[in-house]
């Protein structure tokens, strides 16, 4: 049986589209795709190479670290910095900018990366996964500083993740779709399997921790409500709900089946717009369910569309099938202008989930 294309023959055709393409992406994404399989190695061996529990430090974030999300940064610096591609680059894991070692040339391109996504998952062995992003470096700087990095979204050049789950799968986007590949094990290759993706406009799916109800905003609130409320409520049918605690493996399920993922604006802590990261996180995932046919707003506007002003900020994120997210924006419109109705959580009020009727 004759195997499919390879990550590496779909990129190099790709490149060929583009008369005066050098070939210094093509090989960037090489190295982002061999970071990735180092990493699937490591997720899939788990405590027999000793690689779970904690790594008993914390990120510059305050966050305690495990020991594969030391790992899997390693492993994107050591294997991207040599091949004279990158400028620089930013890391969930790093307070600052990290400056490609003198030893090796310097690119015309940044990277953005959460190296491992979901790390609350990893001894419980739960789907983890890896979020990076491509942008330009400024034109004549070999030495990018912060404000180099604060792009929005709309100038990313790629997008990807990586999912290690039962299979390991690399999900990309360079502006012209969306496109999944899996490891071949066997061969130690990503081949493509599911190309241009799409999601499906309507959905009757979506995850939000539901812990969090007594701080979400009231748009967030009702939509919520009205879900639960099923066939019974305003929306006329049944939604089910997910959550696993990792954006990459609630992004795949959309581009999959489709569905609606939120992380929204709450007052849980006041001094954070939101807790998904814009760079590494938000922009990257926007980018990708876009392309899939999907929308990503922060419930005020196009996650795409936000200008950066730090390295880690912080920003609600709703994405996923189309009219579920032009729904809750428009539900942030009404309440802003005064015209939602009031209503009662059915999370906590009579005949609720832990009241009886």
């Amino acid at each position: 049986m004759r195997r499919g294309t390879t990550l590496t023959e779909f990129i190099i055709g790709e490149q060929r589209g583009f008369a005066h393409a050098s070939g210094g992406f093509t090989a960037l994404v090489s190295d982002l795709q061999l970071a990735c399989k180092h990493i699937a190695y490591l997720v899939g061996k788990g405590a027999l190479a000793g690689a779970l529990g904690r790594s008993g430090s914390e990120n510059v974030q305050g966050e305690q670290q495990m020991k594969l999300d030391v790992a899997a940064n390693e492993i994107f610096l050591r294997t991207t910095q040599w091949g004279g591609h990158l400028a620089a680059m930013v890391s969930e894991e790093l307070d600052g900018p990290y400056q490609i070692p003198k030893q090796y040339p310097r690119g015309r391109y940044l990277l953005v990366f959460d190296p491992l996504d979901g790390s609350s998952n990893i001894d419980v062995n739960v789907s983890v996964g890896s979020i990076f992003s491509v942008l330009r470096a400024p034109e004549g700087v070999s030495e990018p500083a912060t404000e180099d990095f604060l792009q929005p979204g709309s100038a990313q050049v790629c997008a990807g993740y990586a999912i290690y789950g039962p299979t390991s799968m690399l999900v990309l986007t360079f502006g012209r779709g969306v496109n999944g590949f899996t490891l071949d094990r066997e061969i130690g290759e990503f081949i493509i399997t599911h190309p241009d993706l799409r999601i499906p406009e309507e959905t009757s799916e979506f995850a939000i921790n539901t812990s969090n109800e007594r701080f979400w905003e009231p748009p967030v609130n009702r939509y919520v409500a009205e879900c639960l409320r099923g066939r019974s409520g305003p929306r006329g049918k049944d939604f089910n709900m997910r959550w696993i605690a990792s954006m990459v493996a609630e992004v795949h399920r959309i581009l999959v089946r489709g569905g609606l993922f939120m992380y929204p604006r709450d007052t849980k802590d006041p001094k954070r717009a939101g807790r998904l990261r814009l760079l590494y996180e938000a922009n990257p995932m926007a980018m990708i369910v876009e392309q899939a046919g999907g929308a990503a707003s922060t419930g005020r506007g196009r996650i795409l569309d936000v200008a950066p002003t730090e390295l880690h900020q912080r920003v609600p994120v709703i994405l996923g099938s189309k009219a579920e997210v032009e729904r809750i924006e428009r539900y942030h419109r009404e309440h802003e202008q005064g015209l939602d109705r009031p209503f009662a959580s059915p999370l906590f009020n009579t005949r609720s989930l832990f009241r009886g009727g």
